[in-house]
């Protein structure tokens, strides 16, 4: 029988009490739950007593939680498909919680790697699992356009499909010659945002602009700065150079695939990019370069923000919140509507937005990219980036202790990565991305002083047979299985 210190991520408050409670396997799924709104957001009570369970929630969240609690109680079986004994037993006492933050998030990258609706759907209810929230979806990118768009056919016919990969991190021209692609059709997506929403997941879709683009540019050459190039969907890793035209009909073509995306997806924040965008193509070219002069702008790497102040602004006036990424701040144009920023190249970035009047998502690379190296075994397979154990996850705090009081309230939570430039299988997602997202669950959920050894203990006993039961194939904390290494695949490390 679990105990409540096998709990994860740790509730906010745990009152034990005498005694057993004897519960079926699908206790769980069928719990009745009291919607209680004097509880914060996300919160739920649960009280198990000899005689029976009840429970108590503040909305659909802390009724999914109050559910995962209890799965965590009844043990191992309560996470296999099916089978096992007829009942369980569970301890007695009170469990009150509630979450640290209100945006508990990860990101995932379809772009570059696509992933099937079926494994998305798996992912949200690994998410779940951990008391996650959000699911920031990113859809585009220059090695794919990932959503069906029905006014322009083309993006998905041309765009989502590319002829090769790179193989691994280098500057070679090497390729693998495998054909990649697949896209998501607007009713896989509400599909994907229902199945979300019963599990008390967000999901907040990214469409990247004005700069990796080159996917849109393969099936639209008109989009671009050069449109008599004829572009393919791009097969390397990295920043293209390749960026949007800033006239009014490329405008009012973003525009009207945002209107696409507002349909789809209900959430309150949309993302809009704005990240590594070279200015190279708009500084040699006439156009770009009147195009800015008339826009009264201080020069062509100007049309970088103003383009992004288009869409934000078309967000707000439809009642949404634009999501950019940290290099909004320094882009230029106004910013008259204050967009949420991601805070992914440090922290220095999310304290100045917050200062700045912005909500913040803190998600530095240095910290929360799970698709970075998790040790120098020299079986890590394809190592990229900063070198991230779990219990540097663990160790991660959102709120930094250089941003002031009065501003800390602007950190609306945080929001681990998963990019998937070197994760082409659903194996090697669940590879990068656990146990670590599992430390990162407990960052962003639960509150007071965190213990790395016991949460450790706890991981080890505990946790990691409840993704066994699940069937995650995730990373040993010792290291890599042989199976799960890739002998020869070049990676570029980084050392903070």
């Amino acid at each position: 029988m679990p105990a409540f210190e096998s709990l994860l991520p740790r509730p906010l408050s745990i009152r034990p009490d005498s005694g057993e409670l004897a519960l079926s396997l699908d206790s769980a799924d069928t719990l009745p739950v009291e919607i209680d709104e004097s509880l914060s957001a996300e919160g739920y009570r649960l009280e198990i007593t000899p005689d029976g369970v009840r429970a108590h929630a503040a909305d659909t969240g802390g009724v999914e939680y109050a559910r995962q609690t209890l799965r965590q109680l009844i043990g191992l079986s309560a996470f296999r498909a099916a089978g096992g004994p007829s009942t369980y037993e569970v301890p007695c006492g009170v469990i009150e919680d509630r979450p640290r933050f209100a945006w508990r998030g990860c990101l995932l990258d379809v772009a570059r790697h696509f992933r099937p609706k079926y494994e998305v759907l798996r992912f949200l209810d690994l998410l779940a699992v951990h008391k996650l929230n959000v699911l920031h979806l990113h859809l585009t990118d220059d090695q794919g356009w990932r959503i069906e768009i029905p006014g322009y056919p083309r993006l998905t016919s041309v765009g989502a499909w590319r002829t090769a990969s790179m193989v691994g991190r280098h500057d070679g021209p090497e390729r693998d010659g495998r054909p990649h692609g697949g896209f998501y059709t607007v009713d896989d997506l509400r599909e994907i945002v229902a199945y979300a929403g019963r599990r008390g997941i967000t999901v907040v879709p990214e469409i990247d602009v004005p700069g990796h683009v080159r996917a849109a540019l393969a099936a639209y050459p008109e989009l671009g700065v050069r449109p008599g190039d004829q572009l393919d969907v791009w097969t390397s890793w990295g920043v293209c150079a390749d960026v949007l035209n800033t006239e009014e009909s490329t405008v009012d073509f973003f525009r009207s695939v945002f209107d696409t995306v507002l349909d789809i997806f209900p959430s309150e924040v949309i993302g809009i990019g704005g990240d590594e965008v070279p200015t190279v193509r708009w500084e040699n070219d006439p156009r770009s370069r009147a195009r800015a002069e008339a826009l009264g702008l201080a020069g062509p790497h100007e049309l970088h923000g103003w383009f992004l102040e288009r869409m934000a602004a078309h967000l707000h006036a439809r009642g949404r919140r634009a999501l950019g990424w940290d290099e909004i701040l320094d882009a230029g144009g106004t910013h008259a509507k204050p967009a949420v920023v991601a805070s992914w190249r440090g922290e220095e970035a999310g304290v100045r937005a917050a200062r700045a009047g912005h909500d913040v998502v803190m998600c530095p690379e240095q910290w929360v990219y799970l698709d970075h190296r998790q040790s120098d075994h020299p079986g890590e397979p394809i190592p990229v980036g900063y070198l991230r154990t779990v219990t540097d996850v663990y160790r991660y705090e959102p709120v930094s202790a250089e941003l002031p009081e009065a501003d800390r309230g602007r950190v609306l939570g945080a929001q681990a990565q998963v990019w998937t430039e070197h994760l082409d299988t659903l194996r090697r997602v669940e590879y990068a991305a656990f146990p670590r997202l599992a430390a990162f669950a407990e960052v962003v959920w639960s509150h007071g002083e965190r213990d790395p050894a016991e949460f450790l203990h706890r991981l080890r006993e505990h946790h990691l047979p409840r993704l066994d039961a699940l069937g995650v194939e995730y990373r040993p904390l010792d290291g890599p299985h042989p199976w799960q290494t890739r002998p020869g695949v070049p990676g570029r490390p980084r050392d903070l």
